[in-house]
């Protein structure tokens, strides 16, 4: 049994480390440490005060994945609920569907009872957001962006590579051996509206499979879409190579890609003997482990794998 997470999971992970303990399932420990982590102001990449869009409207996208079924769900662009990770868990079990979107979304968090959180932002996180995009912007500019028809062009000049496109990423596995992944997030920062990165799309961001095991990204979301990251890590797993061999392979795909836009990729996963691994493009990242017989969660750093940026600029051309 064990939990492996994002870093920024930490507050979470007691509690689903805890649900382990008690004979519970992957899912429901997926679940309740990610609500935690979705409901903490600090963390502006996920949730309740999470970074907002270009128009300063918050968006959150999550997935879960089942590893025993190979069920999932998931939702994108949900706009004024903050548990997108336990909505993406009712999709996955009271709908025929994988994904709900924007209003149909929100609609189904109403139905399934969620409680509205009409203010999704704090007010100095509303500052940071105004003071961004002060920088290329009037005031009047900003107050008016809703009605603007070319945010397109601020999109592009408001973007920050190293702006936080962080996400929380929870791996589990419970003591049947059943996996569950589960993923969330609010976002690229000044994202364009209705912009959904790899957190809600099954075998980008998340993907599990009891037979063989289970990955979760989180970075610049549209690397991991069109490398099919996650699903790619379990698919090596399948193939028969190792743990470290499956994720180095996986990351090293990314450096295949082509096009103007390359920024960070981190991932964890796991086995189906519970090993456990997190890698990164990036120096000095973390994430963060514990089983039900540690009474806190071990850091450990990410092996790096580097992935060269690049913004704005075109690289890797193809015939």
């Amino acid at each position: 049994m064990i939990v492996v997470a994002s870093s920024n999971g930490r507050i979470g992970i007691n509690a689903a480390t805890e649900i382990l303990r008690q004979g519970g399932t992957a899912v429901d420990a997926v679940e309740a440490g990610i609500r935690l982590v979705e409901a903490n102001p600090e963390d502006h990449s996920v949730g309740y005060n999470g970074y907002p869009n270009i128009l300063g409207e918050v968006e959150l996208d999550a997935s879960m994945m089942n590893g025993r079924t190979l069920e999932s769900g998931a939702v994108g662009a949900l706009k004024g609920y903050v548990h997108a990770i336990t909505l993406a868990r009712q999709v996955m079990e009271r709908l025929p569907h994988v994904l709900l979107v924007g209003d149909g979304a929100s609609r189904f968090a109403a139905e399934m009872g969620h409680v509205p959180q009409p203010e999704m932002l704090q007010p100095e996180t509303r500052t940071v957001w105004a003071n961004c995009l002060r920088a290329n912007m009037s005031d009047s500019d900003i107050e008016a962006i809703g009605e603007r028809t070319d945010l397109a062009r601020w999109v592009e000049l408001a973007t920050d590579p190293e702006r936080t496109k962080g996400t929380v990423n929870f791996i589990a596995q419970d003591k049947n051996g059943n996996i569950c992944t589960g993923v969330s997030t609010s976002g690229w920062a000044w994202k364009y509206p209705g912009r959904l990165g790899d957190s809600p799309i099954i075998g980008a961001g998340n993907y599990a499979d009891n037979r063989y095991g289970a990955a979760a990204c989180t970075g610049m979301g549209e690397m991991a879409i069109r490398a099919s990251t996650a699903h790619s890590l379990v698919f090596y797993l399948k193939m028969g190579l190792s743990l470290a061999e499956a994720s180095e392979r996986a990351m090293a795909d990314l450096r295949d890609l082509g096009g103007r836009y390359i920024s960070v990729m981190n991932l964890v996963a796991i086995d189906k003997e519970g090993n456990h691994a997190g890698y990164s493009s990036a120096e000095d990242r973390s994430y963060i482990y514990q089983t039900p017989d540690m009474p806190e969660c071990e850091e450990l750093p990410r092996t790096v794998v580097s992935i060269p940026p690049r913004w704005g600029k075109t690289g890797l051309q193809r015939i």
